[in-house]
């Protein structure tokens, strides 16, 4: 849980929670130090209660820590429960990954484990079933016929900064792309499900990564940073090969760009962007549906496309990007937008923060936001073939510059080769700034 340190009442609630709190020192590998925590368990709450275990580890000690789980630690009735959270990474690749998930099943039943992905508690993430789902205005335009592109970006401002030893083994698409952003892919593009309810969701993910086809080279381009000499700060003048976790030599990309295509009836031949970098010039999240061009352009004077954009973070919004009479003598277009900015909607309500919704959700058994066996394997068999091609041919990120907008200019071309627009002239008005909007 967060705790505002403008709120008194938060700070004594987490104070009471903390006392609760009992640290008990073991080995992963141990039996012994499993019956010691079984032990302390049953003494400090006794017998028969509920138990969730949160696995957020080292991947190498999974294995191990499952098997000591299901053999020492598991309730004794069937009147509670025994619940496993699983953070990511999900193993290393597809074989790894069924490798992990065939242990698992041989200690646990599927409903037992709850593999995690932050980016299913977001607020934005979840609106995403309502706005598809509850307004009949989207259901028409949501189709190839109407949209050019889908974009769904992930930019951080920042690098590495010491952490390069841990990141070198895992990378961009394996930290990002192949479980946050396909995530969010699924629910932009999947059916809609039978009902709200966790297996009908999540059956409807499954059959629409079903349909997307592997990754191939020729639509992927990866990225690595290098310092900005005239940076202001001493990180920004610091590339990723600067850091002296990372290997000299090291391949490993920073910045992703995919392009990858859903050939089913509702979705051929409409390309789905996922781009995620460190060390670009903002941090945020998004989802961009760019809707084709008009027919014919009655103006002359360049009508650019609508956008539906989903503001992850910061600041999450939602808002539609329409043209709209200039005022004036003249009958001439400008584009504007149809602003749902959360902090001007709802006031000063206070946003769960991601963990906390995904925490609640396993206490109360739901599974709806949280990444089923079947949605694992078809996220891995997407990326596996790249990912073991880059590797095994030594593919070279291509350099991009510290605080730069979209990491390789390589990754630009890519994404206009495949039909994105991106005009850099439209200017975001609100009350307290203007600025250009970035993508």
């Amino acid at each position: 849980m967060k705790v505002r340190s403008d709120k008194a009442a938060e700070k004594e609630r987490f104070e009471e929670f903390w006392k609760f709190n009992i640290y008990l020192r073991g080995s992963y590998t141990e039996k012994t130090d499993f019956e010691k925590l079984d032990a302390l368990i049953v003494s400090t709450c006794g017998q028969f209660v509920n138990r969730v275990f949160y696995l957020a580890l080292p991947p190498s000690t999974y294995s191990s820590v499952a098997t000591h789980l299901a053999a020492s630690c598991m309730t004794k009735s069937p009147e509670v429960w025994t619940r496993v959270i699983i953070e990511k990474p999900f193993g290393h690749d597809l074989e790894s990954a069924k490798q992990l998930s065939q242990h698992l099943n041989k200690l646990f039943t599927e409903p037992q484990i709850y593999r995690i992905d932050h980016y299913l508690g977001k607020e934005m993430v979840q609106n995403l079933l309502i706005l598809r789902f509850a307004n009949m205005i989207f259901n028409p335009l949501w189709n190839r016929e109407h949209i050019s592109n889908v974009m769904i970006t992930f930019k951080e401002p920042f690098g590495t900064a010491g952490r390069g030893g841990y990141f070198d083994g895992i990378g961009v698409i394996r930290d990002v792309l192949q479980n946050h952003l396909v995530q969010v892919l699924a629910l932009l593009a999947m059916e809609k499900p039978l009902s709200k309810e966790a297996e009908d969701i999540r059956d409807e993910k499954v059959k629409v990564l079903r349909y997307i086809k592997p990754l191939a080279l020729t639509d992927l381009v990866v990225g690595q940073y290098v310092g900005d000499p005239e940076g202001t700060t001493e990180d920004s003048r610091q590339g990723y090969l600067d850091d002296p976790t990372v290997s000299k030599d090291s391949i490993t990309p920073t910045y992703a760009c995919a392009v990858l295509y859903i050939p089913n009836e509702r979705w051929k031949g409409v390309p789905f962007i996922l781009r995620a970098g460190k060390a670009l010039n903002e941090r945020k999240a998004e989802v961009r549906i760019q809707f084709k061009d008009l027919a014919i352009d009655i103006f002359g004077s360049g009508v650019g496309r609508n956008e539906l954009v989903m503001r992850v973070q910061p600041d999450e919004a939602v808002y539609l990007k329409v043209m709209t009479k200039r005022p004036g003598m003249d009958l001439t277009p400008e584009e504007t937008e149809l602003d749902l900015t959360y902090s001007k909607r709802f006031g000063c309500m206070t946003l769960p923060d991601a963990y906390e919704r995904l925490l609640i959700d396993v206490f109360a058994g739901t599974q709806t936001n949280f990444v089923r066996v079947d949605e694992l394997h078809e996220a891995w068999r997407i990326f596996t073939p790249a990912l073991k091609e880059l590797e095994e041919k030594r593919v070279k990120p291509l350099p991009y510059k510290y605080g730069c907008r979209n990491g390789p200019d390589e990754a630009d071309a890519l994404m206009k080769q495949v039909g994105f627009h991106y005009s850099g002239t439209y200017t975001w008005r609100n009350s307290t700034a203007t600025a250009r909007e970035e993508c």
